[in-house]
């Protein structure tokens, strides 16, 4: 068995959305992890504008890459490899960081591997639990995505066994927190009005649950008729004169989407045969959800596995663990034309380039 120090070093660029993050990696080992957020910018859009967030990884891919080199006590001529972001995200931050890659990787000759976001955060639980063991369940859970996803490979093969067919968790946590007059993003200020409210109080509906709905979307997910629920419930309520009892309303509504989301990642597990199941991306960092997760994979024989909340959320060293992973399983690199795909599919998990 190798030590630490012979395994590859890997630099990870992470620019899908407002996170400017940028990582590095020796085998499964967090050197450094370094995040600049433009998410101030655009909360009073109550939502992220892509062109400020193209700005912004403009502005901060340099000195957050100093600041993760100076972190881990490495040069930039140190790395065996440089992973980026290829897609899913913002097509214009995609392209900041992607041709931030290019670049870095052109400069100190290595290679270069094009990731896909939703693989990354998969692969990042291998930073803190080591390798994942194959097969394995993934329930990614973010502001643009809400899969179940079939893990047998994370650098080659990767199947999705169900998504949203609207709003995506974190879509609609932001949503209702706008309803309930709270901050952008909606999902810490959502679970910590919930903290004070009774889950049981109200019961909103849980979406794709019924016996017809499972027959047809067993794996899949929706919250848009949730968050039309709720924001119906609080008209209502404001309509009639009546205060709105937002500490309830948020529990309530907290607890239909984790109700769903574990009910049918345990039902994945359990139709595939599956005995792990790893929970990544934003929404994975709500408490209440880590802890239903927990208590029903307990009940029913399935090994979780969680990242630290700060490794839920988009960064550098997620991005730097796949390509850790990429590296180490001799995976060909992607060319200097990789190209950034906003909608890039998780069964491509590696941009190639190229006319191929």
């Amino acid at each position: 068995m190798s030590r630490a120090g012979d395994q590859p070093l890997v630099l990870g660029i992470e620019t899908s959305c407002d996170e400017t993050g940028v990582g590095l990696v020796r085998g499964h080992t967090l050197l450094a992890d370094a995040l600049a957020s433009s998410v101030e910018e655009h909360a009073r859009f109550g939502g992220v504008v892509p062109e400020v967030a193209s700005r912004a990884h403009l502005q901060a891919m340099v000195p957050t890459v100093h600041r993760a080199l100076a972190q881990a006590g490495v040069r930039l001529a140190d790395v065996d490899a440089i992973a980026v972001t290829a897609g899913p995200g913002l097509a214009g931050a995609l392209m900041v960081g992607l041709a931030a890659a290019k670049a870095y990787a052109l400069a100190v000759d290595k290679p270069l591997f094009g990731v896909n976001h939703l693989a990354a955060h998969v692969a990042v639980d291998q930073l803190e639990h080591g390798a994942l063991p194959e097969p394995a369940l993934a329930l990614l859970v973010s502001g643009g995505h809400s899969s179940l996803l079939l893990v047998r490979d994370v650098t080659a093969e990767v199947t999705e066994l169900g998504r949203t067919l609207d709003d995506a968790a974190g879509e609609a946590f932001d949503k209702v927190a706008r309803v309930l007059g709270l901050g952008f993003p909606g999902g810490p200020y959502v679970e910590r009005a919930a903290r004070q409210g009774d889950p049981e109080a109200i019961v909103f509906p849980r979406g794709l649950s019924t016996p017809r709905d499972l027959a047809t979307h067993r794996h899949d997910f929706s919250f848009s008729g949730l968050k039309t629920a709720v924001a119906r419930w609080v008209e209502a309520r404001r309509r009639d004169g009546q205060d709105v009892p937002v500490a309830d309303v948020a529990a309530a509504f907290q607890e239909a989407v984790v109700d769903v989301l574990t009910r049918k990642a345990v039902t994945a597990c359990r139709d595939t045969g599956v005995g792990h199941l790893v929970l990544g991306g934003g929404v994975a960092a709500n408490s209440r959800l880590r802890a239903v997760a927990q208590a029903r994979c307990e009940e029913a024989g399935i090994v979780l596995r969680v990242p630290s909340p700060r490794l839920c959320t988009d960064n550098g060293a997620m991005v730097a663990a796949l390509g850790a992973q990429m590296l180490a399983r001799g995976r060909e690199p992607s060319r200097l034309d990789a190209p950034a795909d906003s909608s890039m599919p998780i069964t491509q998990v590696l941009a190639a380039g190229g006319a191929g």
